[in-house]
């Protein structure tokens, strides 16, 4: 798939760029694009771009010198050894010293590994080398939680140094779906799969049936994404163990912490500091009724997997590992069969209609500015007294209701006046937005039926949202 979304970014990296002192660190979990990232940022620009591994020191300074050597094309620096990084440093200021360039260190962590020492070293050669010489420095790596520590915390050498920093996600629906040709259910039910992840889309970028996709890349021993999840925890130096069994709970649906705690006979108290983790490294996101005031106190928190491909993995690969390693592939396709249009899919639906409202607003597309994008529950997610989609514009006193249709046949007027009932029962709602204006929306992948819509035409508060809406309009 072509270089896509991440224009904000490259904004921020391009206006680094011009500044004289720019020290810039890009961190997110692996397969994500940081690279790709950098490498766009970098086209028609003179940058020394260094990939730490997992090697001696003396071997990472003397792959240094041959990306000097290379891109200063002096190839009498790689018969050079070379025992102090700040000599390395030096002789990229020294060339060109008049010209802007950039240093790229990607992978950053693997050298603090090998010399905890090196974020000192780097402080150094920044102070005395780098940022006199106006070099824009791009720190990257994938280990959230030591770029956190070794790049970013007040406690590091580098703290005081950086000018600006990324925590780069995965793409968004909308990003992802205007880049494809995929019909629009088609282009859901991938995104429901494997979710916004650069590499994971290069995978499914294919015209072989999803579920062909799904049996070659997933659910085989050998495919690429069969041990992603073991790979993605080993890289926080997280032992899978009890994360994985936090995290196969909540995929069946269990979002309560008593649920989570229960399910495994567990304590509360022993399963936040794992919960915290996890949200930490962003495999888990915590969520709080819209109406909550202080989300950080409330008690009706529920605890969510917050990427897609994770989600689907516990769900329909952890539980099945053993049929697996036997090459048994069946079981697991009839439990998708089983489930997957019916549960999984409308779940995940639910988080691209709120990506599809949000980037709606923000192009105009609808007259509505959000200061808050949530949904509400009384007690438990599937509670009857559910509401997709909250949205609060605060500075036009407006309120979004919305709800979210994944089915097979056109929405009628009875999903309309269902919201209208469930909106009115909701005390809550009406005491924290008293006096705010409601206005009503229906999301469907199989459009509407022609009474609803006559009712949304003479209805400027109820707006319907489906694949023909003029954001889906494609060339």
């Amino acid at each position: 798939m072509e270089f896509i979304g991440r224009q904000t970014e490259l904004s921020t990296l391009n206006i680094e760029y011009s500044r004289n002192e720019s020290f810039v660190v890009i961190y997110g979990r692996r397969r994500v694009g940081k690279t790709t990232l950098i490498k766009e940022f970098l086209r028609h620009k003179t940058a020394f771009y260094f990939l730490a591994t997992e090697e001696l020191e003396r071997q990472s300074m003397s792959r240094l010198a041959d990306v000097i050597a290379r891109t200063t094309q002096n190839p009498q620096l790689t018969h050079s050894s070379y025992t102090d990084w700040q000599d390395l440093f030096e002789l990229i200021a020294q060339y060109q010293p008049n010209e802007k360039k950039v240093l790229v260190i990607d992978e950053f962590p693997y050298l603090v590994k090998n010399n905890p020492a090196f974020p000192a070293i780097l402080r150094k050669a920044w102070d005395e080398v780098l940022k006199p010489h106006n070099i824009m420095l791009v720190l990257a790596g994938s280990f959230v939680g030591m770029m956190e520590k070794h790049a970013l915390s007040d406690a590091c050498p580098l703290h005081g140094c950086i000018t600006a920093q990324m925590h780069l996600a995965p793409l968004s629906f909308t990003q992802v779906y205007n880049a494809q040709s995929l019909f629009f259910d088609s282009a859901v039910k991938q995104f429901a799969v494997i979710g916004g992840v650069p590499k994971y889309l290069d995978l499914f970028d294919s015209e072989l049936p999803l579920m062909d996709l799904i049996k070659e890349r997933i659910l085989s021993t050998n495919g690429f994404l069969y041990e992603e999840p073991a790979f993605l925890l080993k890289n926080e130096s997280v032992i899978a163990g009890i994360y994985f069994s936090i995290l196969k709970v909540i995929a069946d649906g269990n979002h309560k912490l008593g649920k989570i705690a229960a399910t495994l006979g567990q304590p509360t108290s022993a399963l936040t500091p794992y919960l915290s983790t996890l949200v930490d490294l962003g495999f888990v996101e915590k969520r709080t009724p819209i109406t909550e005031e202080t989300p950080e106190k409330s008690r009706k928190g529920l605890y969510f997997i917050s990427d897609n491909f994770l989600r689907f993995w516990f769900r329909y690969v952890y539980p099945y590992k053993g049929e697996l390693e036997l090459d048994n592939m069946q079981i697991v396709m009839d439990a998708i069969a089983q489930d997957f249009n019916e549960n999984y899919v409308p779940f995940a639906y639910e988080d691209m209609c709120r990506d599809l409202f949000i980037a709606m607003c923000r192009q105009n597309e609808l007259p509505f500015t959000p200061t808050r994008v949530g949904a509400y529950w009384s007690s438990d997610y599937s509670d009857d007294n559910k509401i997709d989609i909250v949205a609060v514009d605060q500075q036009n006193q407006r309120l979004f209701i919305g709800e979210c249709k994944y089915q097979g046949q056109p929405v009628d007027v009875g999903a309309y006046q269902l919201l209208k009932e469930k909106t009115a029962k909701v005390t809550e709602l009406r005491k924290a937005f008293a006096d705010y204006q409601v206005i009503y929306g229906v999301f469907s992948k199989s459009g509407f039926t022609q009474e609803l819509k006559d009712i949304a035409a003479e209805n400027t508060n109820l707006w319907l949202i489906d694949e023909d809406y003029a954001f889906f309009e494609k060339s």
